[in-house]
């Protein structure tokens, strides 16, 4: 069966936003959803979960699912406030808790619960789920993180930041816990799919062209870069990238909200809230761009 897609690309971070239905009960789910966030100023918004919000009203949608297919490292999860605003479950893949203690070593955070406690549902490779009729299963897809979970939905597969679109590449493998060989792997299960399986990104970085996030299996053989290599060439490829990139500007401030589900920090005694942010936690890391 085929769903009703529909994605939402928020220039600020390059990221898409999907809702994903099944047009003969009206049910959906929210893959990925953004939480606004500028660094600069610390301001937080909910302009891109309630233009989802809106979106699903209008179709006349019923939200059974707000799924996050790994903990981001470049955006903030709106997962907690669409829970809020819609009362369905929340859920990802279940080895976020591998994340979740590589990152309580690095914030110092003793009081982080690292059980996946902070979602409604863990999913494990291969776990099947429904969406109205639409039958949904997770694969694993480690590399970028280890925990980073392909959803499939159909004859569709969200790939978050595995392969990006064709004309783009793939995703980085250089953070703590990444592996450019788990990477490869991960890719390779992916394009093991039938060639018409529809492949939606979870970002696009456009140059000169508008924002796109669907291209099929065969597109991705044909024309992806980083298709159809050996392990070794592919790893060799990706860590040469890798090794000029700077780490993500918000990587330090996203993680420790989203290994939570979304959740911000609890208020402090004056009524705000603050984030932590560990210096020099990456030696030799590539500085970044001003």
């Amino acid at each position: 069966m085929s769903a009703e897609i529909a994605g939402f690309f928020d220039p600020r971070t390059f990221s898409i936003q999907y809702v994903v239905a099944d047009p003969s009960s009206r049910a959906c789910a929210i893959i990925d959803p953004v939480l606004d966030y500028d660094e600069k100023s610390g301001a937080t918004a909910t302009t891109n979960a309630d233009l989802i919000l809106g979106f699903v009203a209008e179709r006349q949608l019923r939200v059974e699912w707000i799924l996050d297919t790994h903990p981001h490292a470049d955006h903030f999860s709106a997962a907690h406030y669409l829970k809020g605003r819609t009362g369905a479950p929340t859920a990802t893949g279940d080895r976020v808790v591998d994340v979740q203690r590589l990152w309580k070593d690095i914030y110092n955070w003793p009081d982080l619960q690292a059980d996946g406690s902070q979602w409604d549902r863990l999913l494990a490779d291969g776990e099947r789920f429904m969406i109205g009729a639409l039958e949904a299963r997770a694969m694993v897809s480690p590399g970028h993180t280890l925990a980073s979970t392909t959803f499939l939905v159909g004859d569709s597969a969200f790939i978050h930041d595995t392969l990006f679109m064709p004309d783009c590449g793939a995703a980085r493998a250089d953070f703590p816990g990444a592996s450019a060989s788990a990477l490869w792997a991960s890719i390779n299960a992916i394009l093991a799919l039938p060639d018409s399986t529809r492949l939606f990104t979870g970002h696009d970085y456009p140059n000169g062209r508008a924002p796109r996030w669907e291209a099929t299996v065969a597109e991705h053989k044909r024309g992806n870069p980083y298709a159809g290599l050996d392990e070794a060439a592919f790893v060799a490829k990706r860590e040469a990238r890798d090794a000029t990139l700077p780490m993500p500007r918000l990587i330090l401030h996203a993680l420790q909200v989203n290994l939570r589900a979304g959740r911000l920090p609890e208020p402090e005694d004056n009524g705000r809230r603050y984030l932590k942010i560990p210096l020099d936690a990456f030696p030799g890391a590539p500085w970044g761009r001003p």
